[in-house]
């Protein structure tokens, strides 16, 4: 009888306008695991206690939305026919943060790895020669401790029977090979690209431009955390979740990624399927990134 007695409740306008903010945002993660769906099937969702985000997580400006980008799919100059044989998807992969995640030795917080490590991560140690020099002039040695993205070799290892890959990082040769040795023992990449080979932008820096690599844009993908990294090619760009040393349960190589390089595997042109999952150009636009800047 007492919730009978109580008072009517009055909600000011402020409260009203915090609701309304509230459910704005409802309505846009709605909007993203909608994309999620479409982009990974209903077969990884189950398997996954980590679902694919097609973005990383980024602030969208608070604007109304800019004329949609008008885009124009069109074959590359190396394009093959539709009667012709589909070539081997290349499938070129961001380095760190995609693959592994690495830290100074000497500043890795130990309880950062005492967790890492006794959830089963697999991790070594490394030493990378440096583009600085000590006072004598000799090459300075860093000391970082890398850990693998679960599941790493045997994503490499299935990907490596439908795709060619190569490895493609903003990072310094001198750190990143000898990186790339102890995780590709196996000689899976078939071209390995560092820094000097990524292009600098009127808007960003270190981007990596896919025309390097093939002449054909339909059967290329770019596997990367930082979707800037694709900006001259957002059609073909495959935006995945960064992976830090505390996440130990991370499934997206495996669950996730392999999957959809599957499926892109046998479309004829892979640039259709991922704008429909992705609409890259749009968010580029959002970004402030007009056409004229990744055409």
């Amino acid at each position: 009888m007492a919730e009978l007695t109580q008072p009517e409740v009055v909600y000011s306008p402020r409260s009203v306008q915090l609701w309304r903010t509230l459910w704005n945002w409802l309505a846009f993660f709605f909007h993203i695991f909608l994309r999620i769906l479409r982009a990974v099937g209903p077969q990884t969702l189950s398997s996954s206690s980590h679902p694919f985000k097609p973005l990383p997580l980024v602030e969208l400006p608070n604007t109304a939305d800019p004329t949609p980008a008008t885009v124009e799919i069109s074959a590359g100059t190396d394009a093959v026919s539709a009667n012709e044989p589909i070539q081997k998807l290349k499938v070129v992969l961001d380095l760190d943060e995609t693959l592994v995640c690495a830290y100074e030795t000497s500043s890795l917080p130990a309880a950062l790895r005492t967790e890492a490590t006794e959830a089963g991560l697999k991790w070594f140690e490394l030493e990378c020669i440096s583009s600085d020099k000590e006072c004598e002039g000799k090459p300075k040695i860093n000391y970082v401790t890398v850990f693998e993205r679960p599941g790493l070799d045997e994503f490499l290892k299935q990907l490596s029977e439908f795709a060619e890959l190569v490895l493609f990082t903003a990072g310094l040769e001198g750190y990143a090979r000898p990186l790339v040795d102890r995780i590709d023992t196996e000689n899976r990449f078939s071209l390995r690209l560092y820094r000097p080979s990524t292009s600098s932008t009127e808007y960003r820096e270190h981007v990596k431009d896919l025309s390097c690599i093939t002449k054909d844009p339909c059967r290329i993908v770019l596997v990367d955390n930082n979707p800037f990294s694709f900006l001259l090619q957002p059609l073909n760009g495959i935006p995945c979740v960064p992976f830090s040393a505390g996440q130990p349960l991370d499934t997206q190589l495996l669950d996730v990624l392999l999957p959809l390089l599957k499926h892109l595997s046998q479309q004829q042109d892979v640039r259709p399927v991922l704008y429909e999952r992705f609409h890259m150009p749009e968010w580029f636009q959002k970004q402030g990134i007009p056409a004229s800047g990744w055409t």
